[in-house]
């Protein structure tokens, strides 16, 4: 008899007995048992590696009054809450929605409780589509951010590689910046609408990909496993829509500086899948400013061709220019 030590059972071996992660096993509305989080610093170290953002706010002072949490820090955490009722491992399917709200910075050292559940699913040209809804929040009651996040969970990634998956309704992204006008770097009132704003460019190896998406703790997919997305139609892994979001998140934070963890707010279709080992290129356009908040379009191009994800990023604009912005660096 081969005896294992509980410290060696991996999430997915303790979540094997939930149910299948297939459409037809939804319910609706799903609450799920409510986890718990803690901004450590090998959870700062892997996220830092994962995502490829090495800003000086995660490591050392910050607006905030020392080391903070990158705003993407807790993304699995709410997206994969599903995972304490269903067997992880079963689920086939590609993020097509997702909406963030920062609402307060996670400091170094604090815990957070999970909460959420499946709140919707509808069928659409034969695919099968469900919406969850999460939040973080601290020991200390304030929220930290908010999830909603829309998976088609009826089809494989081969499937819908190639076309749109999520073609947006009504307004659309023009991702047409005034090429005239200057870059912007930083947000201030009164710039000119249509200006472009500087993004970030990176691309995630395999070993990144297996971090984000939680591979040690026994997870194998389509973004950390080859033959899970052959089976599913594609010859290379996938990055997954959060990590890629992670990249906007970070263009974010160099544009809005500290307003962007209290005020941000994202808003994106994920259109095409984005392959491991692609160039991702995070650009913006300005487009609108109400009451000292400014509206950005935001989208993602891959050197691959098909551009992968585009929204709308919005957060308060601070009065003080001198505010200051993160340093990246190791």
């Amino acid at each position: 008899m081969t005896i294992t030590h509980p410290s060696t059972i991996t999430h997915a071996e303790a979540h094997a007995h939930g149910k299948d992660a297939s459409y037809d096993a939804i319910v609706i509305p799903e609450p799920f048992p409510s986890t718990e989080a803690t901004l450590d610093a090998d959870r700062v170290r892997a996220f830092a590696f994962a995502q490829g953002d090495y800003g000086s706010w995660y490591f050392g002072e910050s607006p905030f009054g020392g080391p903070i949490g990158h705003p993407l820090a807790l993304a699995n955490d709410l997206l994969f809450l599903f995972y304490e009722t269903y067997n992880g491992n079963t689920a086939e399917g590609l993020q097509t929605h997702e909406r963030l709200r920062f609402r307060s910075p996670l400091r170094l050292g604090e815990s957070v409780r999970i909460d959420g559940g499946y709140v919707e699913r509808y069928e659409n040209r034969g695919h099968g589509y469900v919406v969850m809804e999460a939040a973080a929040t601290a020991e200390d009651g304030r929220t930290v951010v908010e999830h909603r996040g829309t998976e088609i969970m009826r089809t494989r990634a081969g499937e819908v590689s190639g076309r749109s998956k999520a073609a947006p309704a009504g307004r659309r992204v023009q991702a047409a910046p005034d090429t005239a006008l200057p870059t912007l770097t930083r947000a201030a009132l009164g710039a000119p609408l249509g200006s472009p704003v500087a993004g970030v460019s990176r691309h995630f190896t395999q070993d990144q990909m297996n971090v984000f998406s939680w591979l040690a703790r026994g997870y194998r997919n389509v973004h950390t496993d080859i033959g899970r997305a052959r089976d599913s139609g594609v010859d290379r892994t996938i990055v997954q829509a959060l990590q890629q979001t992670g990249l906007i998140a970070e263009a974010m934070v160099g544009y809005f500086g500290a307003s962007w963890f209290t005020t941000g707010e994202l808003d994106l279709r994920y259109t095409h899948p984005a392959f491991c080992g692609e160039q991702l290129t995070v650009r913006a356009a300005l487009v609108g400013e109400t009451d000292g908040v400014q509206e950005l379009e935001v989208w993602i191009d891959s050197d691959g061709g098909p551009r992968t994800a585009l929204g709308w990023a919005r957060a308060m604009v601070t009065d003080d220019e001198r505010r200051p912005h993160p340093v990246i660096g190791i």
